[in-house]
């Protein structure tokens, strides 16, 4: 199987390395990390003026109809940079409802989108053990709307979100439903996570929503799955940025008058993260292969959870040899690598670890349900 990148995905991985590697400097990261919202909108603003951001809406919407196989080549290389902008909520979201939303919510969500003066994020996980397509979120029907109760936990990038996309039970099976922040029987408390982005736990109390499609329609498990291709190929690109930090690190140090990078046991280190990277690849491109037609609901869950689960393990394996061939610099917060070693840490359980992973996919394998 093919998986080389025709010319409009490396116009676009090509455009965005650029912006990215010229706008996310240490120093920077640095400075959005200390601001309240953690996000940077000047390099935001960026891509939008470059037109990546619609590049994976529909053409119908504005984009150039790029969909997943665009915004991965996007977040990789947001993830080798580390650059704190709210991509995948907000795309994943977007892409949600150009493929589930009727023409009033496309018209009212996606031109925003588009020029970069508003965003969504979206709102799928709970506290406990929670699988993402079984909310506990309830949804309630109020005339030709729904009233949504429930807690949602860790909503990333919520400063600037003008909507909400929120996961929630029915009676007719889940749905994804449009909620303001500011509507009423919403509030927040915000908390830090681990990458030292800003998300907020969401508690709806009766507020106001509009459903995105029927309930049980498919966009649950739409949303659901492109979220994890999306953090799957952000960690792609965590995970080759610290490979690459590495390599110049070894290349550069020396022990015994010899450059640390021809000892045996750091090359096998070195050696042990390219095979995770590449295996990680290899699986983010057959899941975004499986996306095409002819379409096939259970063969694209299959595939997508195969490549969260490696983008889970060796992903967070990645990091943690990179972090340990620096020695102590590594353990430097304010150094590079530390910034990479956190993002797939924090990737590493979004959605559920490893361990949910492969309990969702040997459900799927041995006959769960799968509506799409």
């Amino acid at each position: 199987m093919d998986f080389s990148l025709g010319e409009e995905l490396e116009a676009v991985r090509d455009l965005a390395r650029e912006i990215l590697t010229d706008r996310a400097t240490p120093e920077r990261l640095r400075e959005v990390e200390n601001s309240p919202t953690r996000v940077d909108e000047r390099l935001w603003a960026d891509l939008a003026a470059a037109g990546l951001l619609a590049a994976v809406l529909p053409e119908e919407d504005g984009g150039a109809g790029l969909g997943m196989a665009g915004l991965c080549v996007l977040l990789q290389e947001q993830g080798r940079q580390v650059a704190p902008v709210p991509l995948w909520p907000a795309l994943t979201g977007a892409l949600t409802v150009a493929a589930y939303g009727t023409r009033t919510q496309r018209s009212g969500l996606l031109p925003g989108l588009v020029d970069g003066s508003a965003r969504p994020t979206v709102a799928l996980e709970e506290f406990g053990p929670a699988d993402p397509l079984k909310p506990r979120t309830a949804a309630v029907r109020d005339g030709t709307g729904w009233r949504l109760s429930g807690v949602k936990a860790v909503v990333p990038a919520p400063a600037g979100a003008r909507q909400v996309l929120v996961t929630a039970a029915t009676g007719d099976g889940p749905g994804v439903f449009l909620v303001r922040p500011d509507a009423p029987g919403v509030s927040r408390e915000y908390a830090e996570t681990t990458s030292h982005d800003m998300s907020a736990h969401l508690t709806l109390d009766g507020a106001p929503a509009e459903a995105v499609g029927p309930p049980g329609c498919g966009a649950v498990e739409h949303l659901v799955r492109n979220a994890s291709l999306a953090l799957a190929a952000v960690q792609a690109g965590v995970a080759d940025g610290a490979l690459a930090h590495a390599a110049a690190h070894l290349r550069g140090r020396e022990q015994f008058g010899r450059p640390l990078a021809t000892f045996q046991a750091v090359q096998h280190q070195l050696a042990d993260c390219y095979i995770d990277i590449e295996a990680m690849r290899v699986t983010l491109w057959h899941a975004v292969d499986a996306l095409a037609p002819p379409f096939d609901a259970r063969a694209a869950d299959r595939a997508a959870l195969v490549a969260k689960w490696w983008a889970t393990e060796g992903g967070l394996n990645t990091v943690h040899r990179v972090q340990h061939v620096h020695g102590g610099i590594g353990v430097d917060t304010d150094y590079p690598v530390h910034r990479h070693f956190l993002w797939g840490k924090q990737i590493s359980t979004t959605l559920g670890g490893a361990g949910a992973d492969l309990e969702r996919l040997g459900a799927l394998v041995t006959g769960g349900a799968v509506t799409e």
